[in-house]
């Protein structure tokens, strides 16, 4: 027997940031990381929350990429304050760290039942209606993810307003993480026909309004557009997990930084080919995987279809990286100036390591060895 859930419930379109004056909790923590402080973006939140006569604290110690140390310390701001419900402002950063904040203090058994309320100002992780939270060990160098029911936000509330001011780079690489997410979901071995159904509407809305979001930061249609394919790809996910893509971008992060959405976005051509059994030296078979007919549909919804099986699945490759090119994401590690050859290279046996042991990869539509992860890190370093 099998079960579809939404658990969180979701607050969308025009004047949505309305609905924290009208939140049933009177004691709020509000989580976001400088940059909203900075900005003023918050008083976006703030002013919503004094209309409805909220008493609130701000923690604003959220950096990018959450490691462990910056956890402790929120989960120690939340047990001095007590609040009754958290408001998690910001991107995927911010509310992963929320949710780790909120769980890692209901363990230490003194603060139960507190509502999260999370507020995206990016268009990307969907973190905010996802099961799923990812820490960084700095010192090893490590990304975890963290699965559980438990880090599910009570609410999330969309509101494109929040997303005006993301600059172009940004709004690539999350969009980019949309994509990813949807994709990865439709042929994951978890998939099912309610999560596809999510999947295939997000990069619908992906191949329609990414583009137009990156070239005109002022087109509302499109921010609010790919503010819902972010939710929808996130619940996709939430539901049948993703694969190896994920797995090695979080090594790239976690090793050099890179961003989550610039690492799955460089990646995804390699990893299309990868679980596809295609490439540019393929020729036509009788039967193909159940993946590759998958691949084949989300070309058919971008408007790729081609002459045949291979030729389609090669203009989803080459959708793929005709975006990454129109959006100047790097297609290559070298292009990112984030190490040397010698520093990546000699980072790629335990990159793999970490991948193959990833809570993403057993969903992955191909079984993967560890020498199959190292041979697209490598060819990851430089573009063919």
């Amino acid at each position: 027997m099998n079960s579809f859930d939404i658990s969180t419930k979701i607050y969308y379109g025009d004047n949505a940031l309305d609905r924290l004056s009208e939140i049933p909790y009177n004691k709020i923590m509000v989580i976001t990381d400088p940059f909203v402080v900075q900005s003023g973006m918050i008083e976006l939140i703030t002013k919503r929350l004094e209309k409805g006569k909220k008493q609130y604290s701000i923690f604003k110690d959220v950096v990018p990429d959450p490691p462990i140390e910056k956890v402790v310390a929120g989960v120690k701001a939340l047990l001095d304050y007590m609040p009754e419900a958290i408001v998690a402002v910001g991107g995927g950063s911010a509310i992963d760290s929320a949710k780790a904040i909120r769980e890692f203090a209901g363990k230490a058994g003194e603060l139960h039942n507190v509502a999260l309320i999370a507020v995206p100002t990016t268009s990307g992780t969907g973190s905010e209606v996802t099961a799923f939270s990812v820490i960084t060990d700095p010192v090893e160098k490590v990304k975890y993810p963290l699965v559980s029911d438990d880090l599910l936000p009570t609410e999330a509330i969309l509101d494109a307003e929040l997303t005006r001011s993301v600059p172009p780079s940004i709004t690539a690489d999350t969009g980019m993480d949309v994509f990813t997410h949807a994709l990865e979901a439709y042929v994951s071995t978890n998939s099912t026909e309610f999560a596809a159904a999510l999947s295939e509407k997000a990069i619908e809305i992906c191949g329609t309004f990414l583009l137009r979001a990156y070239l005109d930061g002022n087109d509302t249609h499109a921010r609010k557009k790919m503010h819902i394919a972010s939710c929808l790809a996130g619940l996709a996910f939430n539901a049948a997990s993703l694969g190896i893509n994920h797995s090695m971008a979080h090594q790239l992060g976690a090793r050099f930084h890179i961003p989550h959405g610039r690492a799955n976005a460089m990646l995804l051509p390699y990893i299309i080919e990868y679980n596809s059994y295609i490439s540019k030296h393929s020729r036509s078979r009788k039967e193909y995987p159940r993946q590759v007919e998958k691949y084949v549909t989300i070309a058919r919804i971008l408007g790729l279809q081609n002459f045949n099986t291979i030729t389609t699945v090669r203009a989803l490759v080459a959708w793929v990286q005709f975006m990454l090119k129109e959006m100047d994401i790097p297609l290559s590690v070298s292009q990112t100036g984030k190490c040397t050859k010698e520093e990546y290279f000699a980072a790629i046996p335990d990159m793999a390591d970490a991948a193959m042991a990833d809570a993403c990869t057993p969903t992955n539509p191909r079984v993967p060895v560890k020498e199959d992860i190292m041979e697209i890190y490598e060819r990851l370093w430089d573009v063919n």
